[in-house]
Parts: structure tokens; sequence; C-alpha cells
């Protein structure tokens, strides 16, 4: 007995380690930093956190499926701009289009989430009906987006919002951030999607197994394609925050952000061989990763040495992953 729990225990330390030394690392940033746990640093990271882990929602869907979505930074950037030449002030200098007037934030959001989600079922029907990796697809669905974007935008930033758009990167309800409410929202529509639908398990299903899948009667090609609809469509939303927090875009808007996502769905436990994770799972990678950032901030650690270390957990983690896969086997 003593010997299954001892067993139990190195497994919970080696699969936990990465989220177990980022709390250590928190918790002495905490106590030999000032203003580390204040109430605005805690609302500023749940501001970085809310479109990362919108993102990271929609990644953790492919990545399910043992799938993947590089195009999603890009996606991020054509939101964004999407967003930003419909929502300039009329007396804006250089607006993109002079004579239209602003339309409404939210209509611009849901036009935003339809375009990217077209872009997405795209590529979801190149993955589910001509058998292209996820990881072909996505890569080449990037350059075609980035692409689109650079030319839709003539590569130049863009700027002079209405008040009523970056009022809900800065506004806050009870409180609380409007970003970070969006993400809640999202988080909360997500995990109803994945535990209380067919299409949630259907999900699970193609992950464990898509042969046995298929055979079971499992919707395998339309699924597909809706994981990676939905998945473009919360690019999109992630690129409407991100634009109205900054107040302006431009076509680098999101970029390499589809990796931090990946890195932070497998942190908190979504595996990339497939079949397992839950939207706590995202919740709990993001939030790390972000706490990872701000605290190596906090400890004076060179910006450029940062990504040496977000690199380093991003090995640990996949590496753990794979263990875990290979003991189950």
């Amino acid at each position: 007995m003593g010997k299954i729990n001892k067993k139990k225990i190195n497994d919970f330390f080696i699969n936990n380690g990465v989220i177990i030394v980022m709390f250590v690392l928190v918790i002495y940033t905490g106590f030999t930093s000032d203003n580390f746990f204040t109430t605005n640093n805690l609302m500023n990271i749940l501001m970085n956190i809310s479109a990362r882990l919108v993102i990271a929602l929609g990644i953790a869907g492919c990545v399910i499926t043992a799938g993947c979505d590089l195009s999603a930074g890009r996606m991020i950037g054509f939101g964004g701009c999407i967003a930003g030449t419909l929502l300039q002030k009329m007396d804006y200098s250089n607006k993109f289009f002079p004579d239209m007037e602003p339309l409404n934030p939210l209509l611009v959001m849901l036009i935003v989430m339809v375009i990217c989600a077209l872009f997405g079922s795209i590529t979801g029907f190149f993955i589910a009906y001509l058998s292209v990796p996820p990881f072909i697809a996505t890569l080449a669905m990037m350059e075609i987006v980035y692409g689109i974007s650079m030319i839709y935008t003539k590569a130049t930033p863009l700027g002079g919002y209405v008040k009523a758009y970056t009022d809900i990167g800065s506004g806050k309800f009870l409180g609380i951030n409007y970003l970070i409410w969006i993400a809640i929202i999202v988080a909360a529509i997500t995990w109803f999607i994945f535990n209380m639908t067919r299409h949630g398990k259907y999900m699970y299903a193609i992950g464990g197994n898509m042969q046995a899948a298929e055979v079971a009667g499992v919707p395998v090609k339309l699924t597909l394609i809706l994981i990676y609809m939905k998945a473009a469509a919360m690019y999109g939303l992630a690129g409407f925050m991100l634009g109205a927090k900054s107040g302006g875009a431009s076509v680098a808007l999101g970029y390499g952000y589809e990796m931090e996502a990946i890195a932070a769905c497998t942190i908190g436990g979504v595996s990339v061989t497939g079949g397992r994770g839950r939207v706590s799972s995202a919740v709990i990678g993001v939030t790390v990763f972000e706490l990872l950032k701000v605290a190596l901030q906090y400890l004076g650690v060179d910006a450029n040495a940062q990504y040496i270390a977000i690199g380093i957990v991003i090995f640990v983690a996949i590496s753990l992953d794979i263990r875990k896969y290979i003991a189950r086997k």
C-alpha cells in the first residue's frame, strides 16, 4: 500500500512539476517584490489573461482532437484589423474608410467572428475531407490570412478608435473589466459545449481514436470543421478584444500567440496526443503562463532571457505530456 501511495505521490509531482515550480516562483516573487500582491496588479494580470484565455479555449478543441492551429496568431491580427477599420472616428486624419460612419462595436464583434469563422471552416474542410494534416493546413491558412491582412490594410497601423470601442478595453462592470467578463462568458459557453453537448462528446471521441469514432457513427468530418470554425471565431474575438485594450491594431497583432496558447493548454493538462483536456486545463495553463511572465519581469530578468525560460517550460510540459501518454500505453 505504501509503495502504491509513494508511486502516486511521485507521479503527481512529476506530472504537475511545472505548475508547482511556477507556484513557488510566484510566491517567492510576491514576498520579495513590492506591489506584486496588489488588487491593481491582479486586475492587470487578469486583463492580460482574458484575451489569451479566449485563444487557448479555441486551440484546446483542436489539440483535444490531436490537431493544432498555427493560424491563430495571424487570425487574431486579421480580426483586430477588420475591427479597427470599422470603428475609427469620423474626424481621424488617417481614417481607413473616410466616408463611413463607425458601426456599433457589438455588431463589429459579430462581423469579425463570422469572417474568421469562415476561414476556419475552410481549414477544417481541408483537414476533414482532404486529410491534410492540421499542422500543414493551419500553416497554409496562416500565410493566406496574413497576406489578406497585408493587402487589406496596406500594412498600415490602425488607430483613432471611437470611445465606445476603447471603453470595452477600459470599462468595468461590478468593478471587473469588460474583457475579463468576456473571457468568463466564453469559458462558460465552452465548458457547456465540451461537457453537455454531443459535439463535445464527438470531439473527445475523435481525439481518443478517430477510426473507432467513425465506426461508432460519429460525424467526424463535420465535427472537425465545426471545431476549427469555432476556434477561428474565438481568435477573431480575441483580436477584437486586444484592439479595444490597446486602442490600435496592425497585422502584427497576436503574432506568436498560438504557440503560447498551445503551450498553456499543455501545461494545464490538454494532451497533445488527443482525447484529454478540459476548460479548467486552459484556464490553469494560461494563468500559470501569464504569472510566469509577470514574475520574471518583477524579478528583473532580461526581457530576451524570458523567451528562453518560456521555451524551457514548453519543452518540459510537452515532455511530461508524452511521458503520460507512453505510461497509458
